[in-house]
């Protein structure tokens, strides 16, 4: 772009006058407006961020400092992203640059602005589609719908990036499209997540938009932004999307160096007042839409948030919480107890997920959850040395299992229809408990469900209505499903 070009075409310039990098204060420029893209004549790019009377201070999306007494100039245009289905497969940055060395030039189809207003009540419909994760204990416990916003919570290296995967690769098996906004994460941890997608066959349906460390604060503040923009042009296609935010904590982190830079007014752990406006204009966005000729199409949002020591009560965690439609929590005493995915059931949250549920998967979910509940409580009693009775014996015995059960390695995904049926199989016992007998079963459960010949058996058990008709259904079907088991893998 020529500087001097743009220059004489808008008649106005402005000067560098201090910096506090990623902010330059500068003069000049009596046409600008909020949030306007400007150019330095180095060729870094900036936004305008705020506006006095005198004077501009500008966000640079560049790594390195601008000097002082650079000339900027106006574009005259908001800062935006490119979009396009060539997008798919690519890792890119917040503006749209290509991050992966060995990626080629991308033909975009067009541009749009990243920072848009949310689609209003009349566009909204109502979220009754479950969003299936393959992970057997969110599936059944803690339930997602398609649209929903749902927070991930846990402490670092807790199992929240395995689960990620496992939902990204069932969503992208079922036909969604998956974006993933590595906010200021290494560069290993983003070549890990590109590696995998590569491995599992599922770059044509994903995007990875990155951040590192290294990077501008501008440009870590901008990723979530970008991710949205993206998936709502899939949106608009008519796709389903699933955005997965990793991790809001060092976005908010990000964004509160910016504000103290600025010189704004801190709050409540020196966070900027507004930060909580910020995340929502973001989550805000998500949703089950309507569009035309009676199609729907989703945005499914999963932001990801740190803890420390297990804390829910963190200022950025409570914001989170407050805006999205549940959480999961990920426990990290769980996790010690060799417990994958090691999800926090009570702790966990789903306002919207059980409305998209079947009847069966709603019945399943208030019988195993009252179960379990009375499991934690025996298992408690049982510490004191009390003697027991064959009763309190057998619940332990079936609660112990059930979470053998939910072991599940992130690489493994359960269909649904498999799920129910293991779910009969456990309850009445008429499987191998042991973990790895349980282990053995998911992997014949999965291959016989892609065999069309059994398909039909496990259709109808999903088709029923309540645990007990399920249960009733593979009472009589029993001799088939144990032979399942028992067959050798091939």
């Amino acid at each position: 772009m020529d500087f001097r070009k743009k220059m004489m075409e808008s008649g106005e310039y402005g000067i560098v006058q201090n910096v506090r990098h990623p902010i330059v204060v500068a003069s000049g420029l009596p046409g600008a407006r909020l949030s306007e893209i400007v150019m330095f004549e180095t060729g870094e790019m900036g936004e305008v961020f705020l506006m006095e009377r005198d004077q501009l201070e500008i966000l640079v999306f560049s790594k390195d400092p601008i000097k002082v007494g650079t000339k900027i100039i106006r574009l005259n245009s908001f800062l935006s992203v490119p979009v396009g289905d060539a997008l798919l497969g690519s890792v890119v940055d917040p503006l749209g640059n290509l991050v992966s060395q060995s990626a080629q030039n991308i033909n975009f189809e067009g541009s749009r602005q990243i920072d848009n207003s949310p689609l209003g009540i009349a566009y909204r419909a109502r979220i009754k589609k479950p969003l299936l994760t393959g992970v057997t204990i969110i599936d059944t416990m803690v339930p997602l719908g398609y649209g929903q916003k749902e927070l991930i919570l846990g402490d670092r290296k807790t199992g929240k990036t395995s689960f990620i995967l496992s939902t990204i690769k069932n969503q992208i098996e079922q036909g969604s499209i998956a974006i993933y906004a590595g906010i200021s994460k290494r560069k290993s941890d983003i070549k890990k997540v590109e590696d995998f997608l590569s491995r599992e066959g599922l770059t044509d349906s994903s995007i990875i938009i990155a951040t590192t460390p290294y990077d501008s604060p501008s440009l870590i503040y901008t990723t979530p932004f970008s991710a949205i923009t993206i998936a709502e042009y899939f949106r608009d296609k008519g796709r389903d999307v699933v955005v997965v935010l990793d991790d809001l904590s060092t976005h908010a982190r990000a964004y509160l160096e910016i504000s103290l830079l600025a010189k704004r007014f801190p709050g409540r752990d020196s966070y900027p007042g507004d930060i909580f406006h910020t995340h929502a204009r973001i989550m805000e966005r998500a949703g089950n839409f309507n569009l035309s000729e009676g199609r729907e199409a989703s945005i499914t949002i999963l932001p990801v948030a740190e803890v420390v020591e297990g804390d829910l009560t963190g200022y950025i965690t409570t914001n989170l919480m407050s805006m999205t439609d549940g959480h999961i929590f990920f426990d990290s005493n769980i996790y010690f107890e060799g417990r994958r995915p090691a999800v926090n059931i009570p702790l966990s949250v789903t306002r919207v997920g059980r409305q998209a549920q079947t009847p069966l998967l709603r019945s399943i979910n208030r019988e195993i959850g009252a179960f379990l509940t009375l499991y934690d409580r025996v298992a408690n009693l049982s510490h004191f040395g009390a003697e027991l009775n064959q009763t309190v014996k057998e619940t332990i015995a079936t609660g112990e299992s059930l979470y053998l059960f939910f072991n599940q390695h992130y690489n493994v995904s359960i269909p649904i229809h498999a799920q129910v049926v293991l779910y009969g199989l456990l309850w009445l016992n008429l499987i191998d408990r042991t973990e790895l007998g349980l282990e053995k079963a998911k992997l014949k459960m999965i291959e016989a469900y892609s065999d069309e010949g059994n398909r039909k058996y496990f259709d109808d058990a999903y088709a029923k209505q309540t645990f007990n008709e399920l249960l009733q259904y593979v009472t009589q079907n029993k001799d088939l499903f144990i032979s399942i088991c028992k067959t050798e893998n091939k």
